[in-house]
């Protein structure tokens, strides 16, 4: 009887086939691995007050927090206080000498930077906030600036 010199099986083997294999299962682990790992996400927390006591409080807190939860920190920067000024005459009816009044209110800022999660943010700025302190929090990409 006739025998053919290849079986079916070994006529279409790639000579690599095991390596082109592993490599595929490997890309494919590595995808898997990607979409299970959580996406950490830059989040930057601006706090605004004109108390700074309640404000460095609060920094303080949430830079605990953040630290108790192992999440990478940079902060608190404090940014250049703004200082808002208005001069109007004592007088009511403009009689008189001319006396002044001077009024100014100081801004305060700070910014916190986290690297993590967006689910753990709820952790960490669950904290105590003050009254007169504003938060905001902008969440972005980690690779992109």
């Amino acid at each position: 009887q006739f025998a053919p010199p290849f079986s079916s099986a070994s006529r279409f083997r790639l000579p690599n086939c095991k390596q082109l294999t592993s490599t595929f299962d490997t890309m494919a682990f590595n995808k898997k691995q990607q979409s299970i790992e959580p996406a950490l996400h830059k989040i930057r927390v601006t706090l605004t007050s004109r108390d700074v006591k309640s404000l460095e409080t609060v920094c303080r807190e949430l830079k605990a927090k953040a630290v108790e939860k192992s999440v990478p920190v940079s902060g608190p920067v404090r940014l250049p206080t703004k200082t808002l000024r208005i001069t109007t005459r004592k007088s009511p009816c403009g009689e008189g000498t001319n006396t002044w009044d001077r009024f100014e209110m100081r801004i305060h800022k700070r910014i916190i930077d986290l690297h993590c999660a967006p689910e753990l943010v709820k952790h960490i700025t669950a904290i105590r906030i003050a009254a007169g302190v504003r938060v905001e929090v902008a969440v972005s990409d980690a690779h992109t600036r």
